[in-house]
């Protein structure tokens, strides 16, 4: 089958299963419990918890720094932006001296509103992103599957990966996203696929509020990526139609549980916490949130014990 009767066959839309999906994944979760409440598992390799920049944005890259390290999260991913200090190693490498945390990871300029972020061609944005990482010492680089509309960059998106993450020495973990709706269908806009799963990736990320936009048993799904899961963006959603990036606990996903089978599993990666809390007036409101969430995943991963 040549590339363009491949690409004539993907289908454009189909029919809109995420919330009928979410109720029943809840409704199997609650019938069949997966958690284990009587042992505490923990990895036999280090999982270090990390503090996005995304989970205090509008603040600067410098307060997220001074946040973790004042809630006494291990590091911190910068997601790159047009604003200068997250493209420069030097300021960054001078919040670690200053702080004594690493930036674990970075996050591509790969979303709808950053197109010309870094540079207009995305293969070269994401080289630049990759050189950059190296230079903060971030081993991995998170990024979105790109959307159909995008040329050659969507047609030959997994081996252009593979190929730049062999150049870079840098992981490249594509990020689990979720289907766009339009009425009773959801509109399938990222190239190959929103859903991870299946695809030849070598690294992947996954997301707990992209999984319940798109209504994804989060557990089936991790247990399917193990082999190839390399970070995690921990956060939660109720499965409604937008990516609510909820405190985890606070949404309806098998975070904890999740959580759980990766520390049992012996997983070697980055748990990353990304929760939305830019609508979140006061700072005290905001540290909560975040020790809140920091919290969740060190009893849930076993780092309490």
């Amino acid at each position: 089958m040549n590339e363009e009767t491949t690409r004539r066959r993907t289908p454009l839309t189909a029919r809109n299963r995420a919330r009928a999906d979410s109720r029943r994944h809840r409704s199997e979760l609650s019938a069949n419990p997966a958690y284990d409440h009587d042992t505490v598992h923990t990895s036999d390799h280090p999982i270090r918890i990390g503090l996005s920049t995304s989970s205090v944005y509008p603040m600067t890259v410098t307060e997220c720094f001074t946040t973790a390290e004042r809630l006494g999260y291990d590091g911190v991913e910068v997601m790159v932006t047009n604003h200068e200090e997250t493209q420069d190693p030097d300021f960054m490498n001078g919040l670690v001296e200053k702080t004594g945390l690493p930036v674990l990871s970075l996050h591509a300029p790969t979303l709808l509103f950053m197109p010309g972020v870094l540079h207009k061609d995305h293969w070269e944005k994401l080289r630049i992103t990759c050189r950059l990482a190296a230079a903060v010492g971030a081993g991995c680089v998170v990024l979105h599957p790109p959307f159909r509309w995008q040329g050659d960059y969507a047609r030959d998106f997994v081996p252009g990966v593979r190929r730049i993450a062999q150049e870079t020495g840098v992981t490249l973990a594509v990020e689990n996203m979720y289907p766009w709706r339009a009425g009773i269908r959801e509109v399938i806009v990222y190239s190959p696929h929103w859903d991870n799963r299946g695809q030849d990736y070598d690294a992947v990320t996954f997301d707990f509020s992209h999984a319940a936009t798109a209504g994804v048993n989060a557990l089936d799904a991790v247990e399917e990526l193990y082999p190839v899961l390399a970070h995690v963006h921990l956060t939660d959603g109720a499965g409604s139609l937008k990516d609510e990036h909820l405190v985890p606990g606070r949404g309806t996903m098998a975070v904890a549980e999740t959580l759980q089978y990766l520390a049992r599993h012996d997983w070697h990666g980055d748990v990353v916490v990304e929760v939305n809390t830019r609508f979140v007036v006061s700072k005290r409101t905001r540290d909560e949130m975040l020790a809140e969430s920091l919290g969740f995943a060190r009893r849930h991963l076993g780092l309490d014990a």
